[in-house]
């Protein structure tokens, strides 16, 4: 791995691709200042009783972006890896993938640094009720709205949001979304991420000219977003030919079972043994060959040492920063056409904001209509950003950045900078 590749923070790339996008429209200094920095970054110990009664300390995280168009919005990961800089970086891009989808939420994240797969049940719930509490005063329906990510569930957004309701002493199912169904959770919202990952891809492709019966796609990534989207691909008659996660990848140029992938990590839990392609790297993956790629697994797998090995005509990112900015400008300068995190993967959120607008009305739609409204909203978005990448000569990534600053700045003027 270059200097480069390590040494530049993920929240790094977030501001290259934000000053892209500001520059084209010529945003002034002062707005690029306050655009730039959190609103709020709250750091917090959380110590927890493990089951053998001894006691560790894990350290949390939760960031505010940004608030002019509403409420924070993001989800709460559980990773070893999590760090300020990364959770910082994650509700920086949230702010900008609501508002390039038109939601009424500003930007936020959290997470804890810890290894979920080396705890009890009832150690995450410990965990879970502990981190919940640190944050009473600061989240809340009208205030700060997390959601499931990396390794949490939505039983953990149901101790999240039992812990919050016994701490303000009603019952309050908006604090948080991804719950279960029956505390208030939307129909559709499992699939959601993967669901607009599909939305995208396929409009995509049709603007391109390339049939979904005769293109071959590699997902990389078989969690929750992955392993939806290569469903619903194979679904719809596409041929999805590679797959992996941390086990490692399988790739099978003849077309993956994906209905059988499905089944086998749902007995297994991992696809380790899987028989329906040949085992390859997960780096080999990404250079395999195929018309779609779509990474759904975490940040910077992409970058300056591969991106010139991508044989994709179309990539779909539905991880949040997949890209490096040295493998975005190597991409287009191949002519490889990309969907950016911010929108690709903005059906997660958009289900969100309707388990939140249902949940403060009392009334729940069906999960036709949840999926109508999703791909409604995804692609009035993604026609308007299609559109201005054309009318400017750039790329998706910058027109969406480019929408989403105008979205945010227009809101920002209007309310004016409380100073």
């Amino acid at each position: 791995m270059s200097t480069t590749t390590r040494d530049v923070s993920v929240f790094g790339d977030g501001i290259s691709y934000f000053n892209q996008a500001a520059d084209l429209l010529e945003l002034d200094s002062s707005m690029r200042r306050i655009l730039t920095h959190p609103s709020r970054q709250i750091i917090f110990s959380i110590p927890f009783q493990r089951d053998t009664g001894d006691f560790e300390v894990y350290t949390g995280y939760r960031v505010q972006y940004n608030f002019a168009r509403g409420p924070a919005k993001g989800g709460i990961r559980y990773h070893p890896g999590v760090t300020l800089d990364e959770v910082t970086a994650l509700a920086f891009w949230m702010t900008w993938k609501c508002a390039v989808v038109d939601l009424p939420f500003g930007g936020g994240k959290g997470g804890v640094t810890c290894d979920p797969s080396q705890l009890s049940t009832n150690e995450l719930e410990r965990i879970t009720r502990r981190y919940a509490a640190e944050l009473v005063e600061v989240v809340g329906p009208d205030k700060d709205v997390p959601a499931p990510d990396v390794n949490t569930t939505p039983q953990i957004m149901a101790w999240f949001m039992d812990t919050y309701s016994m701490h303000v002493r009603q019952n309050v199912p908006g604090v948080v979304t991804g719950k279960p169904l029956e505390i208030g959770g939307s129909r559709g919202r499992t699939e959601a991420t993967g669901r607009g990952v599909t939305i995208c891809a396929l409009d995509q492709m049709a603007a391109m000219g390339l049939d979904p019966k005769k293109v071959s796609i590699v997902v990389q990534g078989f969690g929750n977003v992955g392993m939806y989207a290569a469903k619903l691909f194979a679904e719809r008659g596409c041929k999805v030919v590679g797959i992996s996660d941390v086990t490692g990848a399988y790739y099978n140029d003849k077309g993956i079972d994906i209905a059988h992938a499905v089944e086998y990590v749902g007995a297994n839990r991992t696809l380790d043994g899987f028989k329906g392609g040949d085992k390859i790297s997960n780096s080999e993956l990404l250079t395999s060959d195929c018309d779609v790629l779509v990474p759904a697994a975490l940040e910077k797998v992409f970058t300056v040492e591969n991106a010139s090995k991508v044989k994709a005509k179309l990539i779909v990112e539905g991880a949040n920063g997949p890209t490096t900015p040295e493998a975005d400008r190597i991409f287009n300068e191949k002519g490889i056409v990309v969907i950016p995190d911010i929108m690709a993967n903005a059906g997660g959120v958009t289900v969100s904001y309707f388990e939140w607008a249902q949940d403060r009305m009392g009334y729940f739609w069906k999960e036709s209509e949840v999926n109508a409204r999703l791909e409604e909203t995804l692609l009035e978005n993604l026609h308007q950003l299609q559109k201005l990448a054309k009318t400017h000569n750039t790329t998706l990534r910058v027109a969406a950045y480019q929408l989403a600053i105008d979205r945010v700045v227009r809101t920002s003027k209007l309310r004016g900078i409380y100073a």
